[in-house]
């Protein structure tokens, strides 16, 4: 234990930071070999300008991020005389990869024929994006400050067991014969005291012995690994405006998803902020949503189309043992990797199911921490949360099947789709703004638990509003986007209030409840 009286000089690598830069760059490595194929194989983009211009552009984003998070993370170290405090994790944006290829860019590239266009839509998208969470930096830690923890928690859980593991987890299946020795080796490690020989990082060896057994089985090709590395050159990003402006000189139909979707990046950071103080490193959102904001624009500047953010995952990597020199670590390699167009060799030499385990584990741990974090009394609130999450993901995956079989919901009909016991209308609706839609939901199921009706007066009323516009619940943003839904939260409102007005006496907090999380509302904003 550190005398109280002496100052904290952590370091700047730990043993168990071995372990977290394995897991955590196995993490940024799947993303960034993912949006490498969207790149190639959806918007048939030409590979010099994937691997010359859009790799090494956001290996500049995250180098940069992740150093400064180490930064903050050694700043917070040092003000509260601590060696435990972990870096927040930091990659490209997940679910916005998916987004910008499929909603922005796919349909211009199949109106047009043309990928360098539909590429200039999507930086144009992502420095949007980045605009939006810089000014989401000034009005987040008070959304923040007033959100109970079950509604932060829940919705990033659900977005973390939809987008984050259901993907993998199919991956996985593909190949179990490879995907569940890993996955075991990394639940040994990562969830129990039990160590390796020699204390080795259970990361790498779970890597390890998956491309083991994919090369022994035959999974991998030499021939593939050979091609993949005729193609390794160096490029270094350089400023792109004229791809931004052209880009920029059609924004307005990007508006459409891009405001709810900078809300929701600024939203999501605010979740992930909160799942690190839940952790017990209690961050300033505002400097990490500045940069957060920074990385998505410089990024978009340099040619990516890719925004970047902190990711779900903080508290894993913790338990991990990661301090603050796994996440600059990571930065580094992935920024080296980028910049020498390593990732096609690197998809050659690495089976998919030895890399995705490791994101089937986030989703496990995120998933359990909205509820061990939260008190028992909110669980329903925490699951009201999951559930647009749910929603939306279902709705993607009918949405890309029934566009695989070369048609669509609108097609097929409401009619026949309900008649096959598909409730699809419904679950889109509920779906659309999900993370904001669930920090709604669930805020409104707490505050009715706690029997504090105006505070879920307040947030029904939040929902109408939003609703209104188009950020939940509705295709676009727009006047009176879906008016059926923001008059159900109005008529919930009406509810609260009359419930309000009997006057009833707020639950009280069970033995061992933290008091914090009974309230309306708590400070959670450290100084800078």
């Amino acid at each position: 234990m550190t005398p109280a009286n002496s100052a904290v000089k952590p370091a700047y690598w730990v043993r168990g930071d071995t372990n977290a830069f394995f897991g955590f760059g196995v993490n940024v490595l799947v993303n960034v070999l993912t949006l490498t194929g969207l790149c190639l194989g959806v918007i048939k983009l030409p590979a010099g300008d994937v691997f010359g211009v859009i790799l090494p552009a956001l290996g500049i984003a995250l180098v940069g991020g992740n150093v400064y998070y180490t930064y903050l993370a050694r700043k917070l170290a040092v003000r509260e005389n601590r060696t435990d405090v972990t870096a927040m994790p930091y990659g490209p944006s997940v679910p916005h990869m998916f987004i910008v290829i499929f909603v922005i860019m796919l349909p211009i590239y199949l109106t047009t024929k043309d990928p360098v266009k539909a590429w200039t839509a999507g930086i144009a998208w992502a420095f949007i994006i980045g605009v939006i969470v810089l000014i989401g930096a000034f009005v987040g830690p008070y959304i923040r400050k007033y959100t109970p923890r079950a509604a932060l928690l829940g919705t990033l859980a659900g977005i973390s067991i939809t987008f984050i593991s259901m993907n993998p987890a199919g991956n996985m299946w593909k190949a179990a014969w490879i995907a569940l020795p890993v996955f075991g080796l990394l639940l040994v490690g990562l969830l129990t005291d039990v160590k390796l020989p020699f204390n080795l990082p259970i990361g790498l060896v779970a890597l390890l012995a998956g491309t083991a057994i994919g090369w022994i089985g035959g999974v991998m090709s030499v021939p593939d690994v050979t091609a993949a590395a005729k193609d390794i050159a160096f490029a270094f990003p350089h400023l792109k405006f004229d791809l931004l402006i052209d880009g920029l000189t059609d924004m307005a139909p990007l508006l459409a998803t891009a405001i709810p979707l900078g809300v929701y990046n600024f939203t999501e950071a605010m979740t992930n902020v909160e799942s690190a103080a839940t952790a017990g490193d209690r961050y300033n959102l505002r400097s990490v949503l500045l940069a957060d904001g920074a990385g998505a624009v410089i990024g978009s500047c340099l040619g990516s189309p890719f925004p970047p953010a902190v990711y779900v995952g903080h508290p894993g990597w913790k338990a991990a043992g990661g301090r603050t020199g796994y996440s600059m670590a990571t930065g580094v390699v992935i920024a080296l990797l980028c910049f020498f167009g390593l990732f096609g060799l690197l998809g050659a030499i690495f089976p998919t199911a030895a890399i995705v385990p490791i994101l089937l584990y986030i989703g496990l741990l995120i998933g359990a921490q909205a509820f061990q974090a939260t008190p028992r009394a909110h669980a329903a609130a925490v699951v009201a949360a999951l559930v647009p999450n749910i929603a939306q993901w279902a709705t993607g995956q009918m949405d890309n099947a029934l566009a695989a079989a070369g048609t669509t919901a609108a097609q097929v009909g409401n009619d026949a789709l309900t008649g096959a016991g598909v409730v699809y209308d419904g679950l889109k609706t509920l779906g659309e703004g999900a993370i904001l839609a669930g920090l709604v939901l669930g805020a409104i199921v707490v505050f009715i638990i706690d029997k504090r009706f105006w505070h879920a007066a307040i947030f029904a009323g939040t929902g109408a509003a939003l609703t209104f516009v188009g950020l939940i619940h509705a295709p676009k943003v727009q006047f009176n986007a879906n008016g059926q839904v923001a008059l159900g939260y109005l008529f919930l409102t009406v509810v609260c209030v009359l419930f309000a007005l009997t006057r009833p006496a707020p639950r009280v907090p069970e033995p061992g409840e933290d008091p914090e999380e009974a309230p309306a509302g708590r400070e959670t904003v450290p100084a800078a």
